[in-house]
């Protein structure tokens, strides 16, 4: 019993949900996803919560719609070219007298191409509701995917990552004067996740039973650090409401200022947990332990989002864009694991994550009545110190680099795209031991390409 107790504390916690969802994407902080609007990416999406004719502003800031005077419908599509390669080594059953050194490949290309959509529609009201306008989006706040090969030194600490969080907003914009309006929206988001790693069962039983591990000598022992391996997968999803507020003030013709504030969603997810463990362990744990198929879930409280924002009109052509944006990673404070086997224990781990600020400075110029160019710079800080960064996905600040051009085709319709490059300011290094004892030691090269297309039609 003793022995089975322990064992579920270890590979509970090789599991790594937790680990999963604090990491994310490389274009945005954490697993934060801002590519929800062609146009404002291609000024790194400086003025993305003031600038007018953007529908996206459902979401980035509601009150900005009642900008709009006509009926408008929006669709973006970002393919994110996210490249991630590790270099380094380690140890498992680390710090103890069978350590020995991590066999396995770098893993590969842990990135790959994705796609992010959003589509949106603003709907302004006539007669007496004509102060009112009405917004609806379908967007992807938070995400990650990210896949290493099934035998790389790494995989007791990631292989596959796949985390989706589509968002459905429903917003109201009020103006309550020609320079002054207010916006609220209700946010319903889907949480899907997937998360699997490698677990080395070799070196947990040698925490726990040394004779089994150095008899009749450590080479031809039955049981030992990387003999032993099996795999964890977890798979859980649930629905959460959240709300967005915004304020929107033009004090002249050439000037908007914009705020907005995003709240915290909370999710408990709820799905399987599936365990795939050698003969040989089963063996000697028995089967009341590590099933096949096990209920579970885990808490998760997405961030709470502040945003400032300005544009200025310098003139008929030139417009300027400033936006600093605050994301509140502390209400990530812990995920715990908890399963429906009662002797599977909850799986705990803290992250001493922060708040993190994104700087933006953007423009646009109009050539002419057909094309308008933009570009913009940010700088994008990460909130994950270098004990809690993971193979998940490498956090560190960043630098963007835009460009992007909008043809408007006639009157009522127009087609935008944008490129951005993602640079790493550092380079990731991570120092991390799995809770079976494997330290990884290394650093990865890795940034983004993303390549966005968006048709907006008015009518």
């Amino acid at each position: 019993m003793e022995f089975t107790k322990n064992a579920t504390r270890i590979t509970a916690l090789a599991l790594g949900i937790a680990g999963a969802l604090a990491c994310g994407h490389a274009q945005a902080s954490a697993f934060q996803l801002k590519e929800n609007s062609v146009k404002a990416q291609g000024r790194a999406m400086a003025g993305s919560a003031s600038a007018k004719g953007d529908a996206s502003v459902v979401v980035n800031n509601p009150a900005v719609m009642s900008t709009f005077t006509e009926k408008t419908v929006q669709a973006d599509v970002t393919a994110i070219d996210l490249s991630f390669q590790f270099s380094g080594g380690g140890s498992a059953a680390a710090g103890s007298p069978l350590q020995r050194p991590l066999v396995g490949g770098d893993g590969g290309e842990a990135g790959g191409v994705t796609p992010v959509p959003a589509m949106s529609f603003v709907l302004p009201l006539s007669d007496r509701f004509e102060y009112l306008t009405l917004g609806a989006m379908v967007s992807a706040p938070f995400g990650l995917k990210t896949d290493y090969d099934s035998d790389w030194v790494g995989r007791y600490h990631a292989l596959k990552s796949d985390v989706k969080l589509i968002d459905l907003t429903l917003a109201a914009s009020l103006e309550l004067s020609d320079s002054f309006s207010v916006g609220l929206g209700a946010v319903y988001e889907r949480a899907d996740v997937t998360l699997s790693n490698a677990v080395d069962f070799g070196s947990a039983i040698c925490r726990i039973n040394i004779a089994a591990c150095i008899t009749p000598n450590p080479v031809a022992a039955p049981y030992g650090p990387q003999k032993n391996d099996g795999t964890a997968q977890i798979h859980g999803t649930n629905n959460g409401l959240g709300w967005i507020f915004g304020l929107n003030w033009r004090p002249t013709d050439s000037l908007s200022f914009g705020y907005s504030h995003r709240s915290e969603i909370d999710h408990e997810l709820r799905g399987s947990a599936k365990f795939d463990v050698p003969a040989s362990v089963r063996a000697l744990i028995g089967n009341s332990v590590y099933l096949p198929t096990d209920g579970g879930g885990a808490d998760l409280t997405t961030p709470a989002i502040d945003t400032f924002s300005g544009t200025w009109q310098t003139n008929d052509k030139l417009s300027l864009m400033a936006e600093v944006s605050r994301t509140d990673w502390s209400s990530l404070k812990e995920i715990r694991i908890e399963f429906d086997n009662p002797l599977q224990a909850d799986a705990a781990e803290d992250y001493n994550w922060k708040e993190s600020w994104f700087y933006s400075l953007g423009g646009e110029y109009a050539f002419n009545d057909k094309f308008t160019f933009r570009a913009g710079v940010a700088r994008d800080d990460s909130p994950v110190s270098r004990p809690y960064r993971t193979p998940r996905m490498p956090d560190q600040d960043r630098m963007w680099y835009s460009l992007g051009l909008t043809w408007k085709a006639t009157d009522n319709f127009e087609l935008s795209g944008v490129y951005t490059k993602i640079d790493l300011v550092d380079t990731p290094e991570v120092d991390i031991l799995s809770s079976s004892g494997s330290r990884l030691v290394g650093e990865f090269d890795g940034g983004a390409d993303l390549y966005g297309i968006s048709a907006q039609y008015r009518f």
